[in-house]
């Protein structure tokens, strides 16, 4: 019984350890589960913390970039270290209240009571373009700020409103900010010295235009009010690089009697002896070919653009012209003219109110015609032959030459001639242009001689040349000046690369034009863009050759 009692008791000792054993086990995976459940809350309550960290600081943001959104904004609630520790107390012994900013100028219509009415009536009927609605809604705490206190007006006054507040630092801003009386609407009543031309202030050495002495004048216009020193053209050197030939893409099998540049500046025209007109698209790069218009029984001697762009008239040595329209892309033969018995009416010139073609005829006589009806309206009558022709910027005058030497001034209104002068040291004139400007006009003659008048004085009776030009040493046969008339080009076809470039007003001739070099052939005419970036010379050879001048921007 013993032995079996012994074998008993040790079963059931072990089976209470392996119950111990199994219990510890299922206590030890209890304590796990707990300690995995506390760190998984201690982690969902840290990120729900950085959640609203992030929203508060996404609203404070927003708030910062467009005003007060979540709440109405206070100036002076930062951290303000001193304002902080400062009692009320203490504070009211530290500032002293500054009454100066009552005087100050006030923009808005509501901040009159802050003004000593030096400011006038007129300032205050200004109001602005724009108001904040948001300044009516802030608040601003200036007691405790230090930077802010000397904006109050009284000893106890803490919060005031935000376009009170804009107001004040305004005032204070003029009070700090003295000597801008200049710029006060009515500062031209106060300039002494003033005239009926212009406006002078003695103290600042200001220029006002006359015009412009209302300040909305000036906000009303896009003018430049200072001219840019750079906008003149200096002597001596001119800057410029060769482009690719203008008519690259189709060049002329005989020389190139015309070039021009129509009023875009991208449309340049290019007409010879091989009796095509063609038109390319100018870009300085490629130059593409845009159209080709073949005239069968007229070798072209001479094309032009009307200034207002609608038509080109084209002749040649025949009794008639031709007109393309360039809106309906319909070329129309005309002539030959009523009544007359002209062989050639090669030459002519273009009004710049393109109502009138002037082409030269017979024994000195000018043909006067109608750019509308294309039929003659009347004519001129020179005492020698006729050479060269060219309108005053206006159309209502014409100016010609030939071979009597003289140069005659024709009224188209009266159809008279108003003025007859000698050109100096000319026998044969064969060239003339006037400027765009109309201030100037230079005539060239048989021997090379080019004459540069100043338009008044001639009219005047003062004979005499401001310049001679002798650069050229056979015939002048073209002149052009450019939309400037800073610069103008001579050329002769009797010579190779006989083209010169004149700067107006000093009188001389650019001495790096043409590069010794470079080879122009015979140069035969000559044509700027109207912006005066592009210059084109056609030769003889049939090119149109293509240049940039570097200081006009544009084509």
């Amino acid at each position: 019984m013993s032995l079996i009692s012994q074998n008993a008791r040790s079963r059931n000792e072990t089976k209470r350890e392996e119950d111990l054993k199994a219990k510890e086990v299922e206590d030890g995976q209890d304590y796990d589960v707990d300690t995995v459940e506390v760190k998984k809350r201690k982690l969902d309550g840290k990120e729900e913390h950085l959640a609203k960290e992030q929203v508060k600081e996404m609203k404070k943001l927003e708030s910062f970039l467009f005003g007060s959104l979540y709440s109405p904004l206070e100036f002076g609630n930062g951290d303000d270290d001193e304002g902080e520790a400062m009692t009320a107390a203490k504070a009211s012994n530290l500032f002293f209240t500054d009454r100066s900013a009552d005087s100050g100028l006030t923009v808005y219509q509501e901040d009159s009571d802050f003004s000593d009415g030096s400011c006038g009536d007129d300032a205050l009927r200004k109001k602005p373009v724009w108001v904040d609605e948001e300044e009516e809604k802030v608040t601003v705490n200036i007691a405790k700020v230090n930077r802010l206190r000397k904006l109050r007006k009284e000893e106890d006054e803490n919060v005031i409103s935000g376009s009170e507040y804009v107001s004040r630092l305004r005032a204070q801003h003029v009070k700090l900010n003295r000597g801008t009386d200049w710029a006060q609407l009515d500062s031209g009543s106060k300039m002494d010295g003033s005239s009926d031309d212009e406006l002078t202030d003695d103290g600042n050495n200001v220029l006002v235009s006359r015009g412009y002495e209302d300040l909305d004048d000036i906000l009303r216009t896009n003018e430049d009010l200072v001219v840019k020193s750079s906008s003149k053209l200096l002597p001596g050197h001119i800057e410029y690089s060769k482009l690719v030939d203008a008519n690259i893409q189709d060049p002329s099998n005989g020389p190139i009697n015309s070039v021009q540049f129509h009023r875009n500046g991208q449309l340049l025209l290019a007409a010879g002896l091989d009796r095509n007109l063609r038109f390319f698209q100018i870009d300085g790069k490629r130059n593409t070919k845009i159209q080709s218009i073949f005239l069968e029984d007229c070798p072209i001697r001479k094309a032009s653009f009307l200034p207002d762009g609608s038509q080109v008239i084209i002749s040649g040595r025949r009794k008639f012209f031709y007109s393309l329209d360039l809106v309906k892309a319909r070329v129309d033969k005309i002539g030959p003219l009523l009544d007359r018995e002209e062989k050639s009416i090669e030459v002519f010139e273009v009004s710049p109110d393109s109502k009138m073609i002037a082409f030269v005829g017979n024994e000195g006589h000018i043909l006067l015609v109608s750019t509308k009806s294309k039929q003659l309206v009347g004519t001129l009558k020179m005492n020698g032959t006729a050479r060269a022709l060219a309108f005053t910027e206006d159309g209502q005058k014409l100016l010609s030459t030939g071979g009597d030497g003289h140069i005659y001034h024709w009224d188209l209104r009266t159809r008279t001639c108003m003025h007859k002068g000698v050109d100096e040291g000319c026998l044969n004139g064969t060239a003339i242009c006037t400027s765009p400007v109309g201030t100037h006009f230079a005539a060239g003659s048989a021997s090379g001689v080019v004459n540069i008048y100043n338009s008044e004085e001639f009219l005047g009776g003062k004979r005499k040349p401001i310049k001679t030009i002798d650069n050229l040493n056979t015939e002048v046969d073209f002149m052009k000046f450019n939309h400037d008339s800073q610069i103008l080009a001579i050329c002769s076809r009797a010579k190779n690369s006989s083209l010169k470039l004149i700067h107006i007003p000093s009188y001389t001739v650019f001495s790096n034009w043409p590069r010794s070099n470079a080879s122009l052939h015979y140069p035969r005419c000559i044509d700027f863009s109207p912006g005066g970036g592009f210059m084109a010379v056609g030769n003889a050879s049939g090119k149109v050759l293509l240049y940039k001048l570097h200081h006009y921007h544009h084509a």
